[in-house]
């Protein structure tokens, strides 16, 4: 389970970052910022992916109310811009941005998932596979994955032949062929190959 190593090395506040859905075919690309608090850390916190929807869902209410924290969002239009690379540190950033809005304050330090950081002002550590070894960063990985498949989950009701509710917008079986029979909608994102396929003419 994940701890709180890294926390105890950073000046507080320290808040954990994590995005969801930068693999996606449709869909916005997530990104939470999170400050735990002192006490009543809800228990279970771990890697997002180690979790079942049940559990993801039950820990994310509980972190919504005893946590700080910011979310960042950009949609398919704006990834296809930039590219999911950017895409994916520019919601980084506008999460952290919303959590210090929410603190009055910017965090002390801030612990990104990954080995890249977001070209940003704030005192920050990449941590590869973070959300294994920060308790702050699983955290953030359980609501921003948590946020984003309830987008999808809600989108799959407009847009019912591809599957969102079950594959949450990644290129599964049912995904691809309803994309070859019914073509992209506008949570699809153009510049991703299998979309992009499926744009141009038979």
């Amino acid at each position: 389970m994940p701890g709180l190593k890294h926390e105890k090395q950073c000046l507080p506040p320290v808040a954990g970052v994590d995005e969801a859905g930068r693999g996606p075919l449709a869909g916005p690309v997530v990104a939470c910022a999170l400050v735990l608090p002192d006490r009543g850390v809800p228990r279970g916190i771990d890697d997002s992916k180690k979790l079942s929807a049940t559990e993801r869902a039950r820990l994310c209410a509980r972190l919504t109310d005893c946590a700080a924290l910011g979310i960042g969002i950009v949609e398919p239009a704006e990834i296809d811009t930039l590219n999911i690379y950017w895409a994916t540190m520019k919601a980084m950033t506008l999460a952290v941005d919303r959590l210090a809005e929410v603190l009055g304050r910017v965090p002390g330090h801030v612990l990104v998932d990954g080995n890249r950081l977001p070209r940003w002002g704030y005192a920050a550590t990449a941590i590869v596979s973070g959300d294994a070894h920060s308790r702050s960063i699983a955290a953030a990985s359980i609501v921003a994955k948590h946020t984003r498949d309830q987008i999808m989950i809600a989108a799959a009701e407009a847009h019912p032949h591809y599957g969102w509710h079950a594959n949450k917008g990644y290129g599964s079986a049912q995904h691809l062929a309803a994309l070859r029979e019914h073509g992209p909608t506008p949570l699809h994102r153009r510049s991703f190959a299998p979309v992009a396929q499926c744009v141009l003419p038979l």
